[in-house]
């Protein structure tokens, strides 16, 4: 039974994550696309996406946590993989390989964020430098 709850588990939190790709995948082609402006921003999502399936199965599949399923607990019996523990062990892999990917994401977000404001300074400084003039808000 305990190597079903593996297989389910994996198959669960393998799917989560390739959703969680999928739905990102644009918004991240999108924001390397306009920092690296090569064809490598490309690669760079692949290996992202990649990067969101390894975490999210990684965060999902908790295989040190099912041990309690295998092995005696302090009364000397093991813990029965019931309904309800079924239940929770899905609802657990789903937040938790949720968890790990949004984890992922905010610090690829954040650092994006840091790399577009350093390409938009740099594109502002060359415009100045080529006798542009900055667009000044109106008042």
């Amino acid at each position: 039974m305990i190597l079903l709850l593996l297989l389910v588990t994996l198959l669960l939190s393998l799917s989560v994550s390739w959703l969680v790709a999928r739905l990102f995948g644009s918004s991240i082609e999108s924001i390397l696309r306009r920092i690296i402006d090569d064809e490598i921003s490309l690669v760079w999502s692949k290996y992202l996406r990649f990067a969101i399936l390894v975490v999210g199965v990684s965060n999902g599949v908790r295989v040190w946590d099912y041990e309690k399923y295998l092995s005696q607990n302090k009364e000397g019996t093991v813990v029965a993989l019931t309904t309800e523990r079924w239940i929770f062990e899905l609802y657990h892999t789903v937040i938790s390989a949720l968890q790990g990917i949004a984890w992922l994401l905010l610090v690829f977000f954040v650092f994006a964020l840091l790399a577009y404001v350093v390409v938009r300074a740099f594109d502002l400084r060359q415009g100045l430098r080529q006798g542009k003039s900055p667009t000044a808000p109106s008042e």
